[in-house]
């Protein structure tokens, strides 16, 4: 016989997860553990919010990075980027992003894709959700036309809010790793025998 848990009530989410050392998201009334990122999605994340981070604050709007809390109804996620220009009232969530962005990688695609896109389209104040690939070049959005979702396959993003335009060029330099191990040796400063 499988037990069911009870359903988790938000105040309850958010006084547990103060206390956390991880971050976990609401979804359906549970607690969901966040999964970890790599360098690729590091870097592409960084290089998006270099690009809309300032266009947000010549707004009179704030961009947030991963650690700011969004509700949805009783649901709390973490975006890895949103622009807030309406701030919530309670300082432990935002409720009224304009625009949420997802960096896609195995582990959480199916939800960037399924749950949070059916969440985040339920915003009023959003403007655009956009998904943008770290193993590939490759990023897609949904943005408002009206009452209506429009979804484009971008090759460039070019936004209502904040107000800012770039390429995916732009973002992706430098970011899909093509590393690949060495097989040489450190003959550096620091190894023995070396001065």
């Amino acid at each position: 016989m499988a037990l069911r848990r009870e359903a988790l009530g938000l105040e309850a989410y958010l006084a547990l997860e103060e206390a956390a050392q991880e971050k976990h998201e609401l979804v359906r009334g549970q607690r969901v553990a966040m999964a970890g990122a790599g360098r690729e999605h590091n870097r592409l994340l960084t290089r998006l919010f270099l690009r809309i981070a300032p266009a947000a604050l010549r707004a009179g709007c704030e961009a947030y990075v991963a650690d700011m809390r969004l509700r949805v109804g009783e649901e709390v996620f973490y975006p890895d980027l949103m622009v807030v220009c309406q701030p919530s009232a309670d300082p432990r969530y935002e409720e009224h992003p304009c625009l949420v962005v997802e960096i896609l990688f195995e582990n959480t695609e199916a939800m960037d894709r399924g749950r949070k896109l059916q969440a985040y389209l339920r915003l009023p104040s959003l403007k655009a959700y956009l998904l943008l690939d770290s193993r590939e070049r490759r990023a897609e959005g949904y943005f408002r036309e009206g009452e209506a979702w429009v979804y484009r396959e971008l090759t460039e993003v070019d936004l209502a809010c904040p107000p800012v335009r770039f390429s995916l060029d732009e973002v992706y330099e430098g970011v899909l790793s093509t590393w690949k191990p060495s097989l040489r040796k450190w003959s550096g400063p620091g190894r023995r025998g070396s001065p």
